[in-house]
Order: C-alpha cells, then structure tokens, then sequence
C-alpha cells in the first residue's frame, strides 16, 4: 500500500515561506558581515544555516577557532538589523561568545 500524502494547509505554506526567508535573510546578512569584517580569527555560527569567518587576526585552520560566536537566526537578523543590541543579546543569553575579538558590536548593525 503507497503511503497516505498529507495535504498542505496554509499554514504550512506559510511557515515554508518563512523558513525560506529565514534562510536567505540570514545567508545574506553573513555574506555582508564577511565584507565589512574580513578576516578568518572568529567564526560565526547560525546553524543550520550558515557559518563565516570574520574579522582581522590569527587565522584560524584546524579545530575550534580562537573565537567562536555562535546563535539562532532570528537573533542574528534582529542585530543584523539593528533591532536588537549586541550587549541585549549577550545579556539575555540569546549569543553565546567566547574569544578575544568574539564582540562583533563595532561592526553591527549591519543595514
């Protein structure tokens, strides 16, 4: 017996809009960030969509970097545009950094 297809509500449709957006929101504003900031000494992480490596400094090759910075992709689109503060972010937990230059405020926001 074939297995039953589950039909699309408009919600899903949406949501599926919205992930989409997500990810391409977030691609965009990473490859902006590798412009302004170039360089290879921290490594930032928006799984499941994207990870750099920015800012001037030791270049990193093997393993963890010097810096990580690491956090969700709606966080990253709020301080990518502006909409939230890196120090709000940091405070409430919302990025998660460690390294020498993991503080990206000088190059935020991004718009």
């Amino acid at each position: 017996m074939p297995p039953r297809l589950r039909v699309l509500t408009p919600a899903d449709l949406t949501a599926a809009t919205e992930a989409e957006d997500l990810r391409a929101l977030t691609k965009h504003f990473m490859a902006v960030l590798e412009q302004r900031a170039p360089g290879h000494s921290v490594e930032v992480r928006v799984p499941p969509y994207a990870a750099v490596q920015v800012v001037p400094g030791i270049r990193h090759t093997r393993g963890t970097p010097p810096a990580v910075v690491e956090m969700d992709a709606e966080t990253w689109i709020a301080l990518a545009t502006g909409v939230l503060a890196w120090s709000d972010a940091e405070e409430s937990g919302r990025v998660r950094a460690s390294g020498e230059r993991a503080d990206l405020s000088a190059y935020l926001p991004l718009t």
